[in-house]
């Protein structure tokens, strides 16, 4: 049962990247699979190629061992325009020219798992008038709507909260590319856990929601449908979940310091033996 550990490279790893790796890994072992690493370096402004060699140097420190090649999502992108292709031809994409104030100025829309949902400025935007904008900055966003109509009824399986009825529609019409970012992390990682094998999703629950998102995306594009398990987030003293914006400690600074990777892992509060059920 193949698994991945997909970071992106715009930091170094802290204890919570060890902890979502170290169980990916684990959950391959106990299957007899394969744990794959996968690079999300999709965003050119924030990814470093020094952030990507401290991936592979922390944890070949920690003892991971993965399959290679790496997959850089960097260097796939013609599969995420096939993918986009493939949904332009069934007619469930547009393009969006509204800048933040434009939604904003639009007025109170509902909030969804990712924030205000997008209340459908651009969505009926004629030939003409998506023409006249040419040059523009854009997103091509799903509609939505037409998107669930055409999937039809959908449901997700996740190890621990078993069989759950997908509702993607709680997010709007999604973002799946820019102008300036060839696709979205809800495309790319739905693309590639096909394109690489992945049976089994595991990451952190902070990312449960996404998956009705994804599963929509499968439907539509017809690509095998993996099993999820979603596991819990280390948190500071403050509860918050560690996070490279809020400086959380990095392994790097902590293997500086002296310390063993099984004190690191000890750390992370993970053993082969937590499975989180």
């Amino acid at each position: 049962m193949p698994t991945r550990f997909a970071p992106s490279p715009t930091g170094l790893l802290h204890l919570g990247h060890a902890y979502s790796a170290l169980f990916a890994e684990d959950q391959a072992r106990r299957d007899d699979g394969r744990f794959l690493l996968r690079i999300e370096d999709i965003d050119p402004g924030r990814c470093r190629a020094e952030f990507i060699d401290g991936i592979f140097e922390d944890l070949a420190w920690l003892g991971l061992r993965w399959e290679t090649p790496v997959r850089r999502q960097s260097a796939h992108l013609a599969d995420y325009q096939a993918a986009l292709d493939k949904l332009s031809g069934l007619g469930l994409l547009y393009p969006c020219f509204c800048t933040r104030a434009d939604i904003a100025q639009a007025g109170h829309a509902p909030h969804g798992p990712d924030g205000p949902v997008y209340p459908g400025l651009c969505r009926h935007l004629s030939a003409e008038a998506v023409a006249a904008r040419a040059g523009q900055p854009f997103a091509l966003r799903l509609d939505m709507a037409r998107a669930v109509a055409l999937a039809g009824p959908l449901t997700w399986r996740d190890l621990d909260a078993g069989t759950v009825t997908a509702q993607p529609e709680l997010f709007g019409d999604v973002v799946l590319a820019r102008k300036d970012t060839p696709t979205s992390y809800h495309l790319a990682v739905t693309v590639d856990d096909a394109l690489q094998g992945v049976t089994l999703v595991t990451r952190g629950i902070d990312l449960f929601e996404a998956t009705h998102v994804h599963r929509l995306l499968q439907a539509l594009l017809g690509l095998p449908v993996p099993v999820w398990r979603h596991h819990p987030l280390l948190t500071d003293g403050s509860g918050r979940r560690l996070a490279k914006r809020d400086r959380a400690v990095t392994l790097r600074s902590l293997k500086e310091a002296g310390h063993s990777p099984a004190e690191v892992r000890a750390m992370a509060s993970f053993s082969p033996a937590d499975d989180g059920r």
